[in-house]
């Protein structure tokens, strides 16, 4: 298999007539379409023609590497991120992306957006995430010998933190809003390549979204079809638009016929992604309300979702925590524990409540260890274990 990437430019998506160099990932969105109100994000372009042709014939497992030639340029180690199993649950399918590395998600497009720091020489990465993505892009940035420094909000999990911390990455917790002013200056002045977001709509990294499309190809050759219906966890929309240029992908390259119709998953207490679907917008901005999902606690939303949700002929859905904290225990009935945001596209499947032509799949993407409260639960000691005592405790329980 040939392993050189057939990368070859970066694609604006507020004009995809207008291409720029792969180099440098313009991480500020998009130079000539974006404005004050709303940025638009980039994507990464390839010589499709070129694609090999057993490229889809292998058998899905870890290691991003397998997918090089629709990949950005992987000079950053691996970890052994991806081939996620696949798990039959309640008539749909689980994308069990908690045993990645770091039990996230995330890791798919830290591989890929850690890979582009070490292109270009930086000397570390920043972030500005409360969970996944910062314990993400510490261990990826640790495993490429680069210095990360990650800009916590005080609502995170101090477990969390923990997490984050034993990678080495310098954890900074300071007010939300304060983050991403102390991003860019830390990217301005120290030139640290950025990992998360600097826009007043959402853009992020370009090449992010190229790790997580990977989800989708595993997925098509785990099933051996392409899913009618896909419910990812929606955030900011990176994941969303990543299945879907996957999937997008396969069509165009005449491995399948079909692509699935691509559901936003997001909290009720904010839901820019269905706020911009609902109201025509390219991406909205949104007052966000209280919810314990917080890994997908936006009030800022991005175009990439919009794009995934209306091209693919989807819908954009609102959860809210009752209804995630039912699938989440729904689903740890069946032995599988995620994070409350983990949870969403499960909740929100349910909720639809609708039958599809084919194949369903939820993505899961984070362990239960990521959410609120986990470990602070006093532990109730029997002080005289008796069968009797034992029998009722558990029965409490």
């Amino acid at each position: 298999m040939n392993r050189d990437t057939l990368a070859i430019a970066q694609r604006s998506l507020g004009d995809p007539s207008l291409t720029f160099p792969l180099s440098p990932p313009l991480t500020r969105g998009c130079p000539r379409t974006s404005t004050a109100e709303i940025a638009y994000p980039l994507e990464v372009d390839y010589d499709y023609a070129r694609v090999p042709a057993g490229l889809f014939e292998q058998e899905p497992g870890p290691d991003l590497a397998r997918w090089q030639p629709l990949l950005p340029m992987l000079h950053a180690p691996t970890l052994g991120e991806g081939g996620t199993p696949l798990v039959e649950f309640d008539g749909v399918y689980i994308k069990d992306e908690s045993r990645n590395p770091t039990w996230s998600h995330k890791d798919r497009l830290n591989r890929v957006a850690v890979s582009a720091a070490v292109g270009e020489g930086a000397p570390g990465v920043v972030a500005a995430s409360s969970g996944n993505h910062g314990a993400s892009a510490a261990a990826y940035a640790a495993r490429a010998g680069l210095d990360a420094v990650v800009l916590a909000s005080a609502e995170a999990p101090p477990a969390v933190q923990s997490f984050v911390r034993a990678y080495g990455a310098r954890v900074v917790t300071v007010p939300a809003e304060k983050r991403w002013p102390l991003l860019r200056e830390i990217v301005d002045r120290l030139g640290y390549h950025p990992v998360s977001n600097q826009t007043v709509t959402h853009t992020g990294h370009p090449y992010g979204p190229e790790g997580y499309k990977t989800i989708a190809y595993e997925v098509f050759l785990q099933l051996g079809a392409v899913p009618a219906a896909v419910f990812p966890p929606t955030g900011y929309g990176e994941l969303l638009y990543g299945l879907w240029k996957g999937f997008a992908e396969l069509r165009r390259l005449g491995v399948t016929r079909e692509t699935p119709r691509m559901f936003s998953c997001e909290p009720a207490a904010g839901g820019p992604t269905a706020r911009a679907v609902g109201s025509g917008a390219p991406a909205a901005i949104v007052e966000l309300g209280r919810t314990d999902a917080y890994g997908v606690a936006c009030d800022v939303g991005g175009h990439r979702a919009v794009r995934a949700v209306l091209d693919s002929g989807g819908e954009a859905l609102l959860v809210t925590d009752d209804e995630m904290r039912a699938a989440q225990r729904a689903l740890a009935d069946q032995g599988l524990w995620y994070e409350l945001s983990g949870a969403a596209g499960v909740a929100a499947c349910r909720k639809l409540g609708r039958s599809f032509d084919g194949p369903v799949v939820c993505v899961a993407t984070s362990s239960g260890f990521k959410d609120l409260g986990v470990g602070t639960a006093e532990v109730e000691v029997v002080s005289e274990p008796t069968f009797e005592a034992i029998f009722a405790a558990s029965r409490s329980a």
